[in-house]
């Protein structure tokens, strides 16, 4: 078995994992660079002062590598591209014309639904940018210099031109490195948001003393263990036994293979949460959206809202909690259909031993499912709630411990890591054969 550094010395030998690697870098630069690009005409300190006010910004700004906190030409992200993405997937389920497109339509099925998502995210991407600077631009205190109808339209226009420039990014860094470019962006934005978070909190502790010296130990103690439990759930799998009954053709006996259905525990991913956390915070950040020359009773609102985000209020975290296990089998049942692969079962002659084929495998599939989502579901949930009371006990409070930036970090990280593995072991096997 090879070590760290003979491993890294032999990703490197190959030239196609080389060329890979250095695309991989060079994204991140180039996305390093836009971040930095600030859109002129925002009055900076208000701006940041609306930040503090929502906690969604604050979740959105850190995806983007804290774009948006910049307002920089890239501060919608491609937040609009996953936004598409997820409606295309759900379209995908509802639409039997999209569903045989992707399953029976082959790479020109699977290039429109591409086509149809990059439409729909520029529309998206439209929409987001006009509310979004329509609103700010409403404000008693101005956050734009001017509210000129050619200034907010050259702030949309700026914004979408921002949106595109990701997508083509995150597509060439999918062709020329290594898995998603979407995920390795939003992966990117993360990492470059930690460095700001470590500074502040080593500060806090330099003037905390002995005692917020010991609350940071036990901080990124509790850390590693989460990170720890998302990675064993990450990679944990049920294996279904399948067996392929033997066949005659002419003189040799065919199949009586038995293998196994992988079937991962978190189905859902980080998509539970991020939904969950959007519907959660987007009612605090629409009221704080709210002029001050409001009526009286919105203010009264705006406060009871507020009451309810508290995230030590035990109310929010139940109904937190509770829409994450709804996301989460919700999405599992899109992403995995026990009906398709009980389908595709029959088809190939396969059956898992004790169940018959077909419908009963399909029954069979769902049971285990509905366990495995419950199994992910309260993991999820309790991960989901967890992060606010361990800063809280721990009296952390600088650096943002999110359970969704956790997981995507984790998932993408290992992603990239088994893209590495996979590509060498394919030029070992390459070169065993010539």
């Amino acid at each position: 078995m090879s070590t760290p550094k003979e491993a890294i010395a032999e990703a490197m030998n190959s030239r196609d994992l080389r060329s890979r690697i250095s695309w991989l870098f060079i994204g991140f630069f180039i996305f390093a660079i836009a971040v930095h690009i600030p859109i002129p005409g925002i009055n900076r300190p208000v701006w940041e002062a609306l930040l503090r006010q929502g906690e969604l910004f604050q979740l959105l700004g850190m995806f983007t590598g804290n774009a948006l906190n910049k307002f920089s030409i890239v501060a919608l992200g491609i937040t609009p591209y996953i936004n598409a993405s997820i409606i295309m997937q759900l379209l995908t389920v509802v639409s039997p014309q999209l569903k045989d497109m992707q399953r029976e339509g082959g790479d020109i099925g699977r290039r429109q639904i591409v086509k149809y998502t990059r439409w729909l995210t520029i529309t998206l991407s439209f929409v987001q940018s006009t509310v979004m600077t329509t609103s700010l631009a409403s404000f008693k205190e101005p956050v734009f210099v001017s509210k000129h109808p050619i200034f907010l339209g050259g702030l949309v226009l700026t914004l979408m031109a921002g949106t595109c420039f990701m997508i083509w990014l995150g597509e060439t860094m999918s062709e020329k490195s290594l898995g998603s470019g979407v995920s390795l962006l939003i992966f990117a934005g993360i990492v470059m948001s930690y460095p700001t978070y470590l500074m502040q909190t080593l500060q806090a502790t330099q003037a905390g003393g002995a005692r917020q010296a010991l609350g940071l130990i036990v901080f990124f103690l509790m850390s590693l263990g989460i990170v720890v439990s998302i990675i064993v759930m990450t990679l944990a799998v049920r294996k279904v036994p399948i067996q392929f009954p033997k066949r005659q053709v002419g003189n040799r006996i065919m199949g009586g293979q038995s293998t196994f259905i992988p079937v991962k525990v978190n189905n859902a991913g980080v998509i539970s949460i991020i939904f969950a956390v959007s519907l959660m915070y987007l009612p605090n950040t629409l009221v704080g959206m709210i002029p001050p020359s409001a009526p009286p009773w919105t203010v009264t609102f705006k406060e009871y809202v507020q009451a309810f985000l508290d995230p030590l209020n035990p109310f929010y975290n139940v109904a937190y909690a509770g829409m994450v296990m709804f996301f989460t089998y919700f999405y599992s049942s899109i992403a995995f259909s026990p009906e398709d692969i009980a389908d595709n079962l029959k088809k190939q002659g396969g059956f898992i031993p004790g169940i018959r084929p077909g419908r009963a495998t399909a029954e069979y599939l769902g049971r285990l499912l509905n366990r495995l989502n419950l199994v992910s579901g309260v993991f999820l949930a309790l991960l989901a709630i967890l992060p606010t009371f361990i800063m809280k006990m721990t009296n952390v409070t600088s650096f943002y411990l999110g359970s969704t930036s956790l997981l995507i970090i984790v998932g993408v990280a290992l992603d990239t890591m088994n893209q590495i593995q996979a590509r060498m072991v394919l030029r070992n096997y390459q070169g065993f054969m010539k």
